[in-house]
């Protein structure tokens, strides 16, 4: 299937590692032109050189942090000027610490507010202009299936997650008149440096091992096995796509039936 990404002009925030970068990686498959933002600029560009050993299409490495009140507005205003305009916005960012309630306290949870919440806030704001002068546009908030079945130890991201959502699914019904098209992604355990540093943290509460905690979590899939990043990034880069063009305001689990509810 052709899904209609050539030469798309795409914005993918957190894309230095991980689900992000495997999802830029897609995009550029497919023929978009890809802006990539990350905070650490030594990471971002690795992930452009290795963009780039696969292709040789446009890549454009864009250090900021989405998390800071200027970084969003900073990230969108240079991926517009870098590609002479945006049809794609894909919202993410690292995830905030793992922990029990008792454990955080106001300050925690206004950083992975900021984090979370209002970096996608302040990206969607930043991006409208340009995503209303394009004919194909598509924002896509990479989430987690946690929204839907909360995980043990996670409740900053359970919590603030939820509200990335709502948030996405009210824009879909708001703003569906200009032809933009809002939707979330809802990965489970995928073999990223994040869930890693999760097993990790897990192995530490239970005294065993991140390699027996994985195993432990593999489990509790169907396929028995976690997700790989790029299984993850071609659902993404479908939703992105003209291919989806009526699809919006939905929540789409890649989970490998890891979540067990019906709707």
């Amino acid at each position: 299937m052709d899904l209609g990404l050539d030469g798309a002009r795409a914005l993918v925030c957190g894309a230095s590692r991980g689900l992000g970068l495997a999802t830029a990686q897609v995009l550029v498959a497919e023929g978009a032109q890809v802006a990539i933002n990350g905070r650490n600029t030594e990471r971002l560009e690795a992930a452009v050189r290795r963009i780039r050993s696969q292709t040789s299409a446009r890549v454009v490495p864009i250090a900021a942090d989405v998390a800071l009140p200027e970084g969003p507005s900073s990230v969108v205003t240079e991926a517009v000027a870098q590609l002479g305009g945006l049809d794609v916005l894909i919202t993410n960012s690292g995830g905030p610490p793992p922990g029990r309630f008792e454990e955080f306290d106001d300050a925690a949870w206004q950083s992975s507010f900021e984090l979370l919440v209002l970096s996608s806030v302040r990206l969607v704001r930043a991006a409208l202009p340009a995503l209303r002068a394009s004919n194909r546009a598509a924002v896509l908030a990479i989430t987690s299936y946690s929204i839907k079945q909360p995980l043990p130890n996670l409740i900053l991201s359970n919590s603030l997650r939820a509200a990335v959502a709502g948030m996405m699914k009210s824009l879909a019904l708001e703003l569906g008149g200009l032809g933009i098209r809002f939707n979330c992604i809802l990965p489970a355990w995928t073999d990223t440096e994040r869930v890693q540093q999760l097993m990790q943290d897990r192995a530490l509460r239970t005294g065993t091992s991140a390699e027996e905690e994985t195993r432990k979590q593999a489990a509790d899939s169907p396929l028995g096995r976690i997700a790989r990043p790029e299984e993850f990034a071609r659902a993404a880069a479908f939703l992105c796509s003209p291919a989806a063009s009526y699809i919006t305001g939905a929540m789409l689990t890649v989970d490998g039936g890891m979540y067990k509810g019906l709707f």
